[in-house]
């Protein structure tokens, strides 16, 4: 089936690729919102020395600078939030990738003539087996968590 497995291989690299450019976007926003926390934190740094310095100035002023601290923590706090749905992104592309390299493997071990296995053979296909086993728990514990927290966040 030379067709078949050329197709199956296109697909293969395809979804690999898709991956690794998936991972490098969610690196990209990493970093991004790193240096936004680098800016918020000095931004409030400045707002915070200016309200603890500036008793005389006007009611209205001080209300203003404690809203724009206010501000900056709601969006520290909605930075950390998406840092935190990346980190599971990321977290998930790892487990993806180890699935399908389980998957190709044990599919190496189930093609084989049983009576050409080996008594190693067959060791090697259930503890690969085991380990995707344990990938996919691990894959369905993050979705469960995403969704936990899609949840609580409405």
């Amino acid at each position: 089936y030379p067709t078949c497995e050329h197709t199956l291989a296109r697909r293969a690299r395809e979804a690999h690729m898709k991956r690794f450019c998936k991972a490098q976007a969610i690196q990209r926003r990493l970093e991004e919102i790193e240096v936004t926390f680098r800016e918020l934190e000095q931004e409030g740094i400045k707002l915070e020395k200016l309200l603890r310095d500036e008793k005389g100035s006007p009611a209205d002023q001080q209300t203003q600078w404690t809203n724009q601290l206010l501000y900056l923590v709601q969006k520290k706090n909605s930075l950390m939030i998406e840092e935190s749905d990346l980190m599971i992104a990321v977290q998930e592309l790892k487990l993806e990738e180890q699935q399908w390299q389980l998957d190709k493997k044990l599919r190496s071990y189930m093609n084989r003539e049983e009576t050409l296995k080996t008594p190693e053979d067959c060791k090697a296909e259930q503890e690969t087996l085991a380990q995707l086993l344990k990938v996919v728990n691990e894959r369905n514990l993050l979705i469960h968590i995403q969704e936990e927290k899609r949840l609580s966040e409405l």
